[in-house]
């Protein structure tokens, strides 16, 4: 099932997103995670490409074994950088041979220790034209594209950034999936602008837990940055350790999605960093389970 159709009928939709794993046993351990979450009835899971679009093969491998394995609807992600429109048309078809349909488009960041992002000769330069591309190709896939509710780093006219936006929405993505963010104000005025825009695909929530003192630095240097709210901050000041930090982020994540449900949202995408947890907990304390059905 393609995810469009998810979002038509269940309200709010609840995603969760996966990294590929470096080696067999970490392989286990996912598979381990997944089936930990399987009962939570997520509408899709998604899995990631890899910074700098490294990991494809594992991304591949870890997409085709959850589609075959699984009764889960399965969303590869899919990056502009280091690979050909012949390699790229290539990932697509070996999809589509096994019954996989739904693509989260992405530009890509640019691989550790390049300066700036160059998009890769007979490639894409941007996730737009990669949209175009499935879409022209292969229009029976389900197209999801990134937002930015902090605005996009390499674009500061937020103006513009909307109009890039809207024009991968035109070109043919079905939904948008937000980087994660810490203040639901930015998701809020980020949905406004969008509308004002016109664009009227479903705008799906993308959360992150803080989960210890060092992902939140790293969160912070993340190309896409991350605006960490300083009540936030001083809920983190007060932990003694990271066991503490754990149960403060999962806390502040848990009133997030309480805020975002209240408020409507089409949908809740977690990053779970292949752990179970904090999402189960966050699941258990506001009852989701029994929020949407598909």
């Amino acid at each position: 099932m393609v995810i469009r159709d998810i979002l038509e009928r269940q309200r709010p939709a609840f995603s969760f997103e996966f990294f590929p794993p470096k080696t067999e046993a970490d392989s286990e351990a996912l598979f381990h995670t997944i089936a930990d979450l399987v009962p939570l009835k997520p509408a899709s899971v998604s899995v990631t490409y890899g910074a700098g679009g490294t990991t494809r093969d594992r991304t591949h491998q870890l997409v085709v074994r959850l589609a075959s394995e699984t009764n889960l609807t399965v969303a590869a992600h899919l990056t502009c950088i280091g690979s050909t429109q012949d390699e790229i048309l290539s990932v697509l078809e070996r999809y589509d041979q096994n019954g996989i349909c739904n693509i989260l488009a992405l530009r890509g960041d640019p691989p550790r220790g390049a300066e700036a992002w160059q998009a890769t000769p007979g490639g894409f330069q941007y996730a737009g034209e990669l949209v175009a591309f499935i879409k022209n190709r292969f229009p029976h896939f389900g197209m999801g594209v990134a937002g930015f509710p902090e605005g996009h780093p390499g674009t500061p006219n937020r103006l513009k950034e909307i109009d890039h936006l809207k024009a991968k929405v035109d070109a043919g993505a079905d939904y948008i999936v937000t980087q994660l963010f810490f203040d639901n104000r930015d998701f809020y005025d980020f949905c406004e602008r969008c509308e004002l825009a016109g664009i009227k695909v479903p705008i799906i929530a993308g959360i992150m837990p803080v989960a210890t003192r060092q992902g939140m630095v790293r969160m912070a240097e993340l190309a896409a940055g991350a605006r960490l709210p300083a009540p936030l901050l001083k809920a983190v000041a007060r932990c003694t350790d990271d066991a503490a930090v754990e149960k403060a982020g999962i806390h502040w994540a848990t009133e997030q999605v309480r805020d975002l449900i209240d408020h409507n949202v089409r949908g809740i995408h977690f990053y779970t960093l292949n752990k179970a947890k904090a999402t189960r907990q966050i699941y258990e304390t506001l009852n989701m389970g029994n929020l949407a059905h598909v």
